[in-house]
């Protein structure tokens, strides 16, 4: 695929970011510790929808950001007249001249797009000079809260449709053109088969679907010739909205009109269902499609569906081969934000020790995890069982042993012949790409394989199974170590 920013801007984003990451940065440059390597994590700490688990996306855009990063000339002209409280500038000339060379240089590791993900794991780990990690931060955030988001929505409508084909048509009530295009590109990472939005087909290369509005039917003096005269334009992409006027009258109309595409030689592929009882009229509408001889055209529906109409409708026998949703996946409307959070982990002078960071709460559940984080995923008897987060730094292969990090008499053991797999994978390093980026479909079906192994009960969208994720035993001691310490209690 073509760089999404290069198709979308043109331009560097580096100023996509929230001021205060750059007066860090200035501040940084201005001690003299721009230079300490740090070591960050983005992870949420919520799974969104009540979901059993959540679909990471964010990487493909990551790499096009990084790739582009660099401040330009007129980033810097902008700078220039930004001003304090004294209404002296905010930055000086010197270090405006040094964020012009600044080019990035950090390792990043990184779950493949699309990697089935959990609640407090790592998505993302970047390792490099604290003032070029600190300058990621929000637009790392902004790509991977959002996009994981969506593509965590579409799995679960995928789900709920049985394996029907999903439509993504929510470019005109997305979040602006940005949240129309990404999260185009996340719903079909995340389960949807195609798309309405034609820019998301041109850029990432995902199959668009669609034929016509209810405005077209209403120009016409009937719904009849209205259908006749699309017929006639396009006679290959005859899907007709049968619900202007009278829903089931229209399936006839449609019905009269497909007898004349098959003496063309061509076919109803469907008809569109967009208000009213869609159980009760889907069911009528196969009726009088089969009846007629047109047991292969599909019926397509929409109306404001999520996964628990879907699964309703599913349950009340409603005959519906395609589900075209539009809001509730593009917007995650139920859900508006997935509440990642980016946390310093470890920070050392270049070439020193390590020394371990942790951010305290009053929560918990907001404690953050320090060390070198990697996620190890193991699998027995054909499922996945547990994940275990462990400190890399120590060079010990991690215990067998999850730890429930907000309970540590929860524990779970790992009998020693399962099966694992690490999930972090490298995607820079010292700044230069080493990662091949899959295709698209490439993609889809990693998650696929992925949801398979999972147990169902974990991915039921109703009250899911808990699956087992905690800390491995030494980095739960080195964690509860650290707090201890920073409540003062000393050994």
């Amino acid at each position: 695929m073509a760089s999404t920013i290069d198709s979308l801007y043109g331009d560097e984003l580096t100023l996509l970011t929230d001021l205060y990451q750059l007066t860090m940065a200035y501040s940084y440059w201005q001690s003299g510790t721009h230079s300490k390597e740090s070591v960050f994590h983005l992870f949420f700490r919520k799974k969104p929808f009540q979901s059993g688990l959540a679909v990471s996306c964010g990487l493909h855009y990551t790499i096009d950001y990084v790739k582009r990063f660099r401040f330009s000339k007129s980033d810097l002209d902008y700078l220039a007249t930004l001003v304090g409280a004294d209404k002296q500038p905010l930055f000086s000339a010197d270090f405006l001249n040094y964020l012009a060379d600044l080019r990035f240089t950090c390792d990043i590791d990184c779950m493949p797009e699309g990697t089935v993900v959990f609640q407090n794991e790592p998505m993302l780990r970047i390792q490099g000079p604290i003032i070029e990690c600190q300058l990621l931060e929000t637009v790392l955030l902004n790509i991977w809260n959002f996009q994981t988001l969506v593509a965590t929505k579409a799995c679960r409508i995928r789900q709920a449709a049985g394996g029907k084909p999903v439509l993504e048509f929510g470019a005109r009530r997305a979040q602006g053109i940005d949240g129309s295009l990404t999260g185009s590109w996340a719903a079909h990472i995340g389960g949807a088969d195609s798309t309405s939005n034609v820019l998301s087909g041109k850029i990432f290369g995902i199959p668009v679907a669609g034929t016509h509005a209810h405005s077209w039917v209403m120009c016409f003096d009937d719904e009849l010739t209205a259908f006749k005269e699309y017929a006639k334009a396009m006679p290959n992409n005859c899907v007709f909205l049968v619900d202007t006027y009278d829903t089931l009258q229209g399936v006839k109309h449609a019905i009269e009109v497909g007898r004349w595409l098959k003496s063309e030689g061509h076919k109803l592929l469907g008809i569109r269902l967009d208000s009213g009882d869609l159980a009760y009229l889907s069911i009528e509408a196969r009726r009088l499609l089969d009846e007629a001889g047109f047991q292969d055209t599909a019926i397509v529906a929409s109306n404001d569906l999520d996964e628990n109409i879907i699964a309703s409708l599913n349950a009340q026998g409603a005959c519906i081969g395609v589900w075209g949703v539009g809001t509730k996946l593009i917007t995650a409307y139920d859900q508006p934000a997935l509440g990642g959070v980016y946390k310093l982990a470890a920070i050392r002078e270049p070439g020193s020790a390590w020394r371990y960071t942790i951010k305290l709460s009053e929560q918990a559940a907001k404690i953050s995890t320090p060390g070198i984080q990697q996620v190890r995923r193991f699998r027995q008897d054909g499922y996945y069982t547990a994940d275990t987060i462990y400190d890399t730094s120590t060079g010990e292969a991690p215990d067998h042993i999850v730890v429930d990090p907000l309970d540590p008499t929860r524990r779970k053991i790992i009998p020693k012949e399962a099966i694992h797999e690490d999930l972090l994978v490298p995607i820079f390093r010292a700044g230069k790409c080493v990662y091949e980026i899959p295709s698209r479909l490439e993609i889809k079906q990693y998650v696929e394989e992925q949801l398979n192994k999972f147990h169902p009960t974990t991915r039921r969208l109703l009250n899911p199974h808990e699956y087992p994720v905690g800390l491995e035993p030494a980095l739960h001691k080195l964690r509860t170590e650290l707090i201890l310490q920073a409540r003062g209690f000393k050994d």
